[in-house]
């Protein structure tokens, strides 16, 4: 456990001196109680040996102890709910995802999950949809309205080529929109510039940022699935650095057929080949996690828990107001009880 404010817990060298005071005035109040021939007050002072007589002061020790560590104002790593998030759902449209070894097609199971899994999100939680094939774009833009992603996923179509770092980029220039990430420009050759234009002029210049711990970024996540390798764009990796140095996870889904033919809807056998380690790696570098689905139900299943996964994240969380609320209730406890034992509070 971590602390806001750890000089305050020198504070905690009090609490050994509370039992050694209650001690001090429980003999005290035994030498009094021979003064008085009272056998009723006799009685009363001679109570300190029932057990119950010692569990409100007991309470109140736990009440004081708590507060001071409050003070230090304590952080703890807790499974907490985002306040506010984004999902990018970057999705593989290329003609490979015709391919009917995931029934009924690849493309088919790929939309009945998405739409499955934007069922069961929160409604708080922004989604926005992506598709790259031989490039890259952005279907929907984020909403919390799950129509118009809906009708996006519907409305999918396939294309030549698969350019799996485009649509990296494409995410984050999404998520960082005052970043200057041209996707265009980063997929220009090495030593090639590519021409310019008036729109240039409105476009948000490149900014040099400073990376930070990858997967440190906690609004916003990508969801990629790909079924193939990149055959066109920029390269995976240099597109994966650049999420991890944003703090970005990506979440990789690899679809179909590890290696081989495969047949498609039309009976037609294409040879086709998921690049498991690249993607493996995009996930690792970007502190995100990678899932194959082989079939359907295995596509369905990691959508499933990619929701659970998303909806809640540990996270470091100050603790003081906790502790401060349960040393209320114990000191109450407290109270109560020597109300209910004593018929006063003492």
């Amino acid at each position: 456990m971590n602390f806001v404010r750890p000089d305050f817990l020198w504070l905690m060298l009090v609490l050994p001196l509370m039992p050694a005071a209650y001690l001090w005035l429980l003999g005290r109040r035994s030498k009094a109680a021979v003064r008085f021939s009272s056998l009723a007050v006799i009685r009363e002072a001679s109570a300190g040996r029932n057990w119950r007589r010692h569990v409100p002061a007991l309470l109140l020790f736990i009440t004081c102890a708590l507060l001071l560590l409050a003070t230090a104002r304590p952080l703890a790593r807790l499974p907490l709910p985002w306040a506010r998030s984004t999902i990018l759902l970057a999705m593989d449209v290329s003609l490979s995802m015709r391919v009917s070894d995931v029934k009924p097609t690849r493309l088919a199971a790929a939309q009945v999950a998405a739409k499955q899994f934007l069922s069961e999100l929160p409604r708080d939680i922004e989604v926005g949809l992506i598709t790259f094939a031989g490039t890259s774009l952005v279907a929907q833009h984020a909403t919390l309205e799950r129509d118009p992603l809906v009708a996006a996923i519907n409305g999918f179509q396939m294309q030549y080529g698969t350019a799996i770092g485009n649509a990296i980029a494409l995410c984050l220039s999404e998520l960082f929109p005052d970043h200057g990430i041209d996707v265009e420009q980063l997929n220009a050759s090495p030593g090639k510039q590519r021409s310019r234009s008036l729109d240039d002029k409105a476009r948000p210049q490149p900014v040099q940022i400073t990376p930070v711990a990858p997967g440190s970024y906690p609004s916003a996540a990508i969801i990629l699935l790909s079924d193939g390798r990149r055959t066109a764009g920029m390269d995976t990796l240099q597109a994966a650095k650049m999420a991890a140095d944003r703090g970005v996870r990506i979440y990789v889904v690899g679809l179909g057929t590890v290696a081989g033919d495969a047949p498609t809807a039309e009976g037609m056998a294409i040879y086709l080949q998921l690049d498991e380690p690249t993607l493996r790696e995009v996930a690792r570098m970007t502190g995100g996690e990678y899932f194959y689905a082989g079939t359907a139900e295995q596509l369905r299943s990691v959508y499933t828990t990619l929701g659970s996964t998303l909806q809640v994240q540990t996270r470091e969380t100050e603790v003081s107001g906790l502790l401060a609320f349960v040393a209320a209730l114990v000191a109450l406890a407290a109270g109560l009880l020597s109300v209910l034992w004593f018929g006063r509070i003492a």
